[in-house]
This record gives structure tokens, sequence and C-alpha cells, in this order.
């Protein structure tokens, strides 16, 4: 018996693995079909794509790889940049601000050759604007140091004078701060362990706190130290800038510089009122001697601490601050004239 086929032609589904592609003979009244007889010598389409796919996947990520690279080169690169420049800049502020250290030296030792005695008329003591440079500017003052408070003469020798603890109570008082932190501040630079009444504190005080420590029994070295000290913070140290300093050895008041408040403590006798009135006389005329200065008095007043009163000052605070670029520095330094050129008693830059 005769039997029909019918030659159909077939495809692989879409890549798949490895697929057949050939022809196939079908029969027309479904018998058992004919094996298939493949086409194109046995070779797959689909696996040409997918080895085309796979180089061109790779090529995309070395492109990818190098873009990234070269991002991450050009970044670090641009980073060392600002960092050379950065570096070279802080550098030059900081020789700038250093400088300004050596002009306030000059300026003071020319000051001592035309001047026997100091007051805020002075070119030296003139706040001064800020001063441009390239790509930066500086700004420089000196500030006298001897119309203050000097807190180490409450202790010489490692005992208390008892004339400086009333003075140093005064001032306290006529500032707003409580009087018995004098008693604190002296014990902690005294030489004994031995508290004073009414509000002094010496190492068993201090050993008692969470984190303990001792008195230290010498005198300040700067006047954040006063941290340490009991009943005293920032909002009290805060306040006895501008009347206060720290000074290495035992130091007079100019009169030239010296405020009311400090005046009236160093003065027995003398009202906050008048010193105020003192202060304001003297503004265009500076006392040239302390006796100009003792015929400003009231009668009777000052004659015990005459000897603590001077027009000249010795010591004086430099602060510089310079701005290069990126960089920036703040230069202090303590100066101390003993003859005509200053030294530098400590200093620090930052």
């Amino acid at each position: 018996m005769r039997q029909d086929y019918q030659i159909v032609e077939t495809f692989p589904p879409p890549c798949r693995g490895r697929a057949r592609v050939g022809v196939e003979a079908l029969p027309i009244h479904n018998s058992t079909p004919i094996p298939t007889f493949p086409l194109h010598g046995g070779r797959s389409r689909c696996g040409e794509h997918l080895q085309r796919g796979a180089a061109l996947i790779t090529v995309l990520l070395i492109v990818a790889m190098a873009t990234v690279i070269a991002a991450f080169m050009a970044q670090q690169q641009g980073f060392w940049q600002r960092e050379y420049e950065n570096g070279r800049d802080r550098a030059q502020s900081r020789r700038i601000a250093q400088a300004g250290v050596d002009w306030a030296r000059a300026v003071l030792a020319d000051d001592a050759v035309n001047n026997r005695h100091d007051h805020p008329g002075e070119m030296w003591a003139m706040r001064l604007p800020a001063i441009p440079v390239e790509d930066g500017e500086v700004l420089g003052l000196i500030v006298d140091q001897q119309g203050l408070f000097n807190l180490n003469n409450l202790v010489l020798n490692g005992k208390v004078s008892a004339t400086d603890l009333a003075r140093l109570q005064r001032l306290l008082s006529a500032l707003g701060l409580p009087p018995e932190q004098a008693l604190a501040l002296a014990d902690w630079m005294d030489a004994d362990n031995v508290p004073m009444e009414n509000g002094g504190a010496e190492d068993g005080y201090y050993l008692e706190l969470p984190k303990p420590y001792r008195a230290a029994n010498r005198q300040l070295s700067e006047l954040s130290e006063l941290l340490w000290v009991q009943g005293f913070d920032a909002q009290t140290i805060k306040r006895l800038s501008g009347f206060v300093a720290v000074l290495p050895e035992r130091t007079q008041i100019n009169v030239n510089f010296a405020q009311a408040e400090v005046m009236a403590a160093v003065i027995n006798g003398l009202s906050l009122q008048d010193a105020r009135q003192i202060v304001t006389e003297r503004k265009g005329n500076p006392f040239k001697t302390v006796a100009d200065f003792q015929q400003k008095l009231p009668p009777n007043v000052g004659q015990d601490a005459m000897g603590e009163l001077t027009v000249g000052s010795r010591y004086f605070l430099v602060e510089g601050h310079a701005v290069q670029g990126q960089g920036e520095f703040f230069a202090q330094a303590l100066l101390v004239r003993n003859s005509i050129w200053a030294n530098v008693v400590r200093q620090s830059v930052q």
C-alpha cells in the first residue's frame, strides 16, 4: 500500500543549549516519523550567537574596568594635589604668623628707644585692620599685660601674700564673682597642704573627686589652668579675661592700662566710681610718672600701693593671625622687654 509523506523543516527553540536543525519527513497519516537529516553540516546558529555575545560582554567589562581605574587615578591625583596645596598654604601661613611675632619685637624695641612710659595711644597698642597679602591676609596686635592683675603675685616663694590675696578678693567682688575663690587659688599655688578657712582647697578635696588629682603647689603657667581649681569654670575664666594675667614673676600695675576694676582692687580705699573717673580723665592724657597718677587719687588713698604701680610695661602678649589660601594659623607669644629687644617667654602656634 502506498504511503505519502510531507517534508517539514524544523527549527530549534531560541538558544537553549545545542539544538538540532534539519528536515523531518512526517507521514501524512500520522505514521512513525522518518529520522531527521541535519542541514548546514550540523552547525548550530545559536552557538555562534552565544560566542559573539560573550565576546561583546567581555569587551564591555574591560571598558568599564578601565573607566573605573582611570576615574580612581584622577580622583587620587586630585586628592594629592589638594593635599600638597594645603600643606604649602599651611607652611606659608605659619611663617607669616611667626613673622608677626618678630615684627612685634622690632616695634617694641623701637618704642623702648623713644619712650619711657607706655600707654594706649602709642602706635604699637593700636589695633590695625588686617593687611592683605597674596591669596590671604595677616593680622597682628600687641596687648599690654601689666595693666592686668598678675595672678602669680598671689604666692611668693611658696607663701601666700596676704596683701595680694585681699586685692584679688576685691577684684573678684568687683566682677561679681565669689571672693572666696581667691582662697582656693592661693591653696592651689602655695607650698603647704593646709587648706585656708572659708573656701580653701588642698589635696584632701581634689583626691576625693571622681577623677582625683593633687594641687599644683606652684605658680600658674597659663590662665586655662584655673579650670583645675575649685570653684573655677569656663564662665569664670571668661569673666576674668581682660582683668587678669599669668606672668612668670611678680609685676607692677601700669596705671595707663589698668581698668577701673583692677585699679580699685590694687589701691585699697579707692572706690570703683573714683577709679572710673580716673580712667576717663587719662584718655588722651596718659600719666608720665606715678606721681602724676597719685595726684588724681583722693586724699590719704593709695600711699601703701605706690610701690606696686608703674607707667611702663615689660610684658606684652603678641597675637598673630595669618590666612594663606587654604591654610590658617594663629600665633601667640608672651614677650618680656628687659632692655630694648624683647625676648619670647612662651609661644604657641596652631
